[in-house]
């Protein structure tokens, strides 16, 4: 019988090497995996303890719960160095990094009364992004000041859709005029200049101040071939009387994903996994009709109400529901304007209010704070 216990010492000595010689996070990220991930080395001898007595299972048990949480502390450890080096090389040659709290510095007499803050939607979108990232979606981005074509054309949103009237979205003019309506703006380029399908050559279209990150979709879609599964975090834009759970300017995160074969209830799981990630308990939840220009069918993803516990406040509209993820089948529509053949590929499209998760993970009863830029919000995050 092989001497388990000089096993893992050896293991030991070998995982120690490598984490010193280890030059990134992605490196000691590697080293973890091979030694006490799922098919790592200590798994595989971790393997043989079925033939063992119980007094050598004890010790090759204790032998292995050393090393994990030796390995641990010496990741731990790298790690911190590593990230440190990094700083430093970025202070002499690239940039300051706000984010990091900057030390006393005694002898110039310098104090930090407080350090800073993450913005909690900043907090949300970086936790959304490691989620979606680990279901292999990858992140892509698009412009706030938005053409006619991408902002609704493509979407499907026909020319008398009360979403394109001014009062419910901001219009820009070519020169940086803001808030005039559609048939008296200045022309500007149309979304040929911008690589847009579906229009014709020559054509104008206006700016406007994007409503929603679906933009992202037609224009990922132009770029990039299916399969694909994307998310696009961003800042959007409504004409919208400010409310406790209304704003002018909010965030949103665009999901979609394209393939040959795309159900509701890839839809449904996706959205569930996401909820149960974010708020690290099943939430409950509805699914009730929704219409949206660009997914047939469509839903409305309503999840009761975590600041009032349902029993109905301003942030639910004493409902005890908010509505948190507009959800719904690609229309072939949109997938024709992108040149695909809605025969052969089929979609799912999300799209995620960050503010209202946030305001829900949080207990958070007003959405204005989020722009007021008051410190004593801030400082609770």
């Amino acid at each position: 019988m092989p001497d388990l216990v000089a096993e893992i010492k050896t293991l030991e000595g070998q995982a120690t090497q490598r984490i010193a010689a280890s030059t990134s996070v992605e490196a000691l990220q590697m080293v973890a995996h091979e030694f006490v991930g799922k098919k790592g080395a200590l798994t595989a001898v971790m393997k043989q303890l079925g033939s063992l007595t119980p007094e050598e299972r004890s010790l090759v048990g204790k032998a292995a719960n050393d090393f994990k949480t030796q390995l641990e502390t010496l990741l731990a450890d790298k790690e911190a160095q590593l990230q440190d080096a990094r700083y430093e090389s970025l202070k002499e040659s690239e940039f300051i990094d706000l984010s990091v709290n900057p030390k006393p510095h005694a002898a110039l007499g310098v104090k930090v009364p407080f350090g800073g803050h993450i913005h909690p939607i900043a907090a949300m979108q970086k936790k959304l992004e490691d989620i979606f990232t680990s279901m292999g979606f990858s992140i892509v981005d698009g412009v706030q000041v938005e053409d006619d074509y991408h902002n609704f054309g493509a979407l499907n949103f026909t020319e008398d859709h009360p979403a394109r009237d001014m009062q419910d979205t901001f219009y820009v003019q070519a020169h940086g005029g803001a808030g005039v309506p559609a048939d008296t703006m200045s022309s500007v380029p149309g979304p040929e200049a911008h690589g847009g399908a579906g229009v014709p050559a020559g054509t104008r279209q206006p700016y406007l101040l994007r409503t929603h990150t679906s933009t992202v979709q037609i224009r990922a879609l132009e770029k990039m071939q299916p399969p694909l599964r994307i998310i696009a975090p961003g800042r959007v834009f409504r004409y919208e009387e400010v409310d406790a759970s209304h704003e002018h300017t909010f965030y949103q995160m665009e999901g979609m994903l394209i393939d040959r074969k795309v159900s509701v209830g890839n839809l449904l799981h996706l959205m569930q996994t996401l909820l149960t990630e974010v708020f690290g308990r099943e939430v409950e939840v509805r699914l009730r009709p929704g219409y949206f220009p660009f997914v047939e069918p469509g839903f409305e993803l309503d999840m009761k109400c975590l600041v009032c516990a349902g029993k109905g406040c301003s942030v639910c509209k004493h409902s005890g529901w908010v509505e948190v993820l507009p959800c719904g089948l690609v229309h072939p529509n949109v997938l024709q304007s992108a040149g695909l053949n809605p025969d052969e590929w089929q979609g799912a499209a999300f799209g995620l209010g960050l503010n209202r998760l946030v305001m829900m993970r949080h207990g958070i009863e007003d959405i204005r704070h989020f722009m007021a830029g008051k410190l004593d919000f801030l400082r609770q995050f």
